[in-house]
């Protein structure tokens, strides 16, 4: 089990099917930060309620949407033009870099509101995901169960 939810994200990321689940689920509107957080919570054992699951979208809303969409928005943009264009290649990289900083600093900012919830607390505990999924990504139950089954390492 790991203790800090980056190096959590980190491993869970780079199993096999995660990475394709998650990208699914970000096309039908789902933060993949929270969804990752989620994850963690439920490895954890930490018991979900509307209250914890708020107070998570209160932190990720908003950085969301004024610091990492921006940058996804100029990385994407810029992803045919920089395949003919070496600097603007290199520029991308480096936006590219910063949205996995942002991205890191909101797991950080994640973490420290869950942090003092209490962990092994029981059952329940798996409805994470689909409490912090959007309505069109909680539709895709098989993107939401490899991304569990990705974070459970099995």
């Amino acid at each position: 089990m790991y203790a800090d939810l980056w190096s959590f994200a980190l491993s869970t990321y780079a199993r096999s099917g995660c990475e394709a689940a998650c990208l699914r689920l970000q096309e039908q509107g789902a933060d993949v930060c929270l969804l990752l957080c989620g994850a963690w919570l439920e490895q954890r054992g930490v018991t979900p309620s509307a209250e914890r699951m708020q107070a998570l979208v209160q932190v990720a809303g908003p950085w969301q949407a004024q610091v990492v969409e921006p940058l996804r928005q100029v990385r994407t943009q810029w992803r045919a033009m920089a395949q003919q264009d070496e600097a603007l290649a290199g520029l991308r990289e480096q936006v590219k870099a910063l949205e996995l900083e942002a991205e890191r600093a909101l797991l950080a900012r994640l973490e420290a509101v869950a942090q003092a919830w209490p962990s092994g607390e029981g059952e329940g505990q798996q409805k994470w995901l689909e409490g912090l999924a959007t309505e069109a990504a909680n539709l895709d139950h098989d993107a939401l169960q490899q991304l569990r089954v990705a974070a459970t390492g099995t």
